[in-house]
């Protein structure tokens, strides 16, 4: 099965196109769990279990893991544990360099930390994204239209008649070979994303910016999903994890993602 199946067979199962974003910024955790030795991972294991019935898929933003040293990656393999085999698990990462570099980054994220996907950065091209790649059953998100204001200052460039996000969608699509890419499209585009899905075919998009960065969940199910209404994760991570800062703050979280989930269900 490729990575693209499994995904797609995730998201018809949970009915769900909902990533949830576990983008866990210490300062930001309730005030009850901030004296706590095991802080993180406690917030980690209370949100996974009350949005998993919802969730597609989890997005771990390493960097809020690394910055905190042996500490933050202990949290995040403790965090990893409490995630089940039905959920696809993507670290956020945006990894990318010269081979043999590339090569140990995938082998910390696929094999020592066993993810089921990655988000990398393709400026240098394919021999970056190769060794990540070569493992045939994980997934690989190339940034391509971020939902960043700074997403102008390069992605919207043009060579050849075409704008450099565009070069980099077609190039995805030609790699595509063991149906294990993926691209970052911001929700804040929804015109590009209809572009970006005519160009990139059936690969999956995997979609920040809807909710706090302002991005329209109608307009990029509109523009986004495959024909056969597939082929998509929407991330939310503040949006849902830090939607109350009290004692609720689980149980809030689990509303987030059903009201999130419904309001998808409700439009395709």
């Amino acid at each position: 099965m490729t990575f693209t199946d499994k995904l797609n067979q995730i998201i018809e199962k949970k009915n769900s196109f909902l990533c949830v974003g576990l983008d866990t910024d210490i300062v930001k955790l309730p005030d009850h769990l901030k004296s706590k030795p095991s802080n993180v991972v406690e917030f980690n294991k209370n949100i996974i279990e009350a949005t998993s019935a919802y969730a597609a898929a989890y997005k771990i933003n390493i960097a809020f893991y690394e910055s905190r040293g042996i500490e933050g990656w202990n949290d995040l393999a403790e965090t990893l544990e409490f995630i089940d085999e039905n959920t696809i698990v993507i670290a956020d990462a945006k990894r990318g360099d010269i081979g043999n570099t590339s090569l140990q980054y995938a082998k910390t994220f696929f094999e020592t930390y066993n993810f089921d996907a990655i988000t990398v950065a393709p400026y240098m091209g394919f021999d970056s994204l190769s060794p990540f790649l070569e493992y045939k059953d994980k997934g690989v998100f190339a940034l391509c239209l971020t939902s960043n204001k700074g997403s102008k200052d390069f992605q919207y460039l043009e060579s050849n008649g075409q704008l450099l996000y565009q070069h980099v969608a077609k190039k995805l699509n030609e790699w595509n070979i063991h149906e294990n890419i993926g691209l970052v499209a911001g929700a804040t585009h929804p015109e590009e994303l209809k572009d970006l899905r005519e160009r990139a075919g059936d690969i999956p998009f995997l979609i920040p910016g809807v909710g706090a960065q302002g991005g329209d969940l109608e307009a990029v199910l509109n523009n986004a999903l495959t024909q056969d209404k597939n082929g998509i994760l929407i991330n939310s991570s503040r949006g849902i994890i830090f939607a109350s800062s009290e004692k609720d703050y689980a149980e809030i979280a689990a509303q987030k993602s059903k009201e999130l989930v419904e309001q998808m269900r409700a439009k395709i």
